[in-house]
């Protein structure tokens, strides 16, 4: 067996026996879950109620405003406005509406005025202003000598059908099912590359630290030292990574067979009701469900994995060698903003550029680059990339990582002996001419 074989098993064996890999292993769905149950629950909670009192001294908006479950609304125009305002700075309210008195519209249109301790929320105040926007524009009609009722029955409303070019009718909302689809597969691969990535730095600030190093180097080459520790650290988040995706397609299968169970059990009580539900969403979630199935499900899959392992073997050549040069996890902090950056930089660039226009120019540059390719690239293959993108994203990945690890070993193999002085960018430079 190789040198390089010998220290991948080590590596691996020493990542999955360990106690806290394997609590995390199962216990960080759960987590998952449950912090997204918290985070449903908590939106699911009611706010606060805020009152807000209305001085309307033009009588026109009356009973324009309605209370709801955020807010309620009263009408106090018969209080004096002074009054009103000590109540605001004593916090009876939340906010008070003056509408001041006038016999023209138009000087109503910048004359209203909101009082709040608090600065109201954007919503909120657009909404005060589609209130009164509405109401002003019925009294203009009205002046105009225009039938209201005739215009709203004019009113039209525009529903545009989507379709292909072959016939078949798609989806409205259709992009950002792909680009949130895409988003945690990318999200995912820059978790698990920071995670796994700090994994093989912190390994190599320990062997340093407690001088194993210098007895294991006697025997191995660093640069074999350096490459069996990224694989196998990758072999270890590979299996964690499968051991997830049992438990979530097990879930699944058990939640769906729960829930159709459950659906026939009460087929015979609530029939007409589902039917009527069935019959109002059954086609739509049935188009829904097949727009999903036509998505590149395979391409997807399998360019996960892919760009999971190339973007790994990348990023773990740096961290390899920032644990190399320093001699804590603390004197690491400035080398690991640079490389966490291009990381969350694609994370943006997804999200901002992806959803707009999937293939263009900034989406597929972003998806050659390989510092933030296995993100951008994962977010645009649901929407369909060209094979030949795939494939030149994925060499330059992967060819950028044989180009990189050359020069981190050249790191790595000057500061593995290298104590008690925290190095700076500039001998890190210097270290890769030696």
């Amino acid at each position: 067996m190789s040198i390089i074989s010998l220290i991948i098993k080590r590596e691996f064996t020493a990542k999955v026996r360990n106690k806290s890999f394997i609590v995390m292993t199962f216990l960080s769905p759960l987590l998952f879950i449950g912090i997204g149950a918290f985070v449903g629950y908590l939106s699911s909670m009611k706010a606060e109620l805020k009152t807000i009192a209305i001085h309307d001294e033009s009588g026109f908006f009356t009973n324009e405003f309605k209370s709801n479950e955020e807010y309620k609304y009263l009408n106090l125009t018969q209080i004096p406005i002074k009054f009103l305002k000590d109540s605001i700075a004593n916090k009876n309210f939340e906010g008070l509406l003056l509408i001041p008195k006038t016999t023209k519209i138009d000087l109503l249109q910048s004359n209203i005025e909101y009082i709040s301790n608090d600065s109201p929320s954007l919503s909120f105040i657009d909404n005060l202003q589609d209130i009164i926007a509405s109401k002003l524009t019925q009294k203009n009609y009205q002046e105009s000598g225009l039938d209201t009722l005739k215009i709203k029955k004019s009113t039209a409303k525009v529903s545009i059908t989507l379709s292909k070019s072959s016939g078949e009718k798609t989806l409205k909302g259709l992009n950002e099912i792909k680009i949130i689809i895409g988003g945690a597969f990318g999200y995912l691969i820059m978790m698990f590359i920071i995670l796994y990535g700090n994994m093989v730095m912190r390994s190599v600030i320990e062997e340093k630290t407690s001088r194993i190093i210098e007895i294991i180097i006697s025997s191995v080459k660093p640069f074999q030292l350096m490459m069996g520790k990224i694989i196998g650290t990758s072999l270890a988040g590979i299996v964690q990574f499968i051991i997830w995706s049992i438990l979530g397609l097990s879930a699944m299968f058990i939640l769906s067979f729960v829930f159709g169970v459950h659906m026939g059990a009460t087929s015979g009580i609530q029939e007409h009701a589902i039917h009527s539900v069935q019959s109002e969403m059954g086609s739509q979630i049935q188009l829904y469900v097949n727009e999903l199935w036509n998505l590149p499900i395979a391409t997807i899959l399998i360019s996960f994995l892919i760009y999971f392992i190339g973007g790994y073997f990348l990023y773990s050549s740096f961290y390899a060698s920032i644990g190399a040069a320093v001699d804590n996890e603390t004197d690491s902090q400035q080398f690991l903003l640079p490389i966490i950056m291009p990381l969350i930089l694609g994370v943006y660039i997804g999200f901002f550029t992806v959803i707009n226009d999937p293939n263009g120019t900034i989406a597929t540059v972003f998806s050659m680059i390989p510092l933030t390719s296995p993100i951008v690239m994962m977010m645009r293959i649901p929407f369909g990339v060209p094979a030949w993108q795939i494939l030149l994203s994925i060499s330059i990945l992967f060819g950028s990582f044989f180009l990189v690890v050359w020069f981190a070993a050249k790191i790595y193999r000057v500061g593995i002996l290298m104590y008690g002085k925290k190095p700076t960018w500039k001998e890190l430079y210097k270290w890769m001419n030696y």
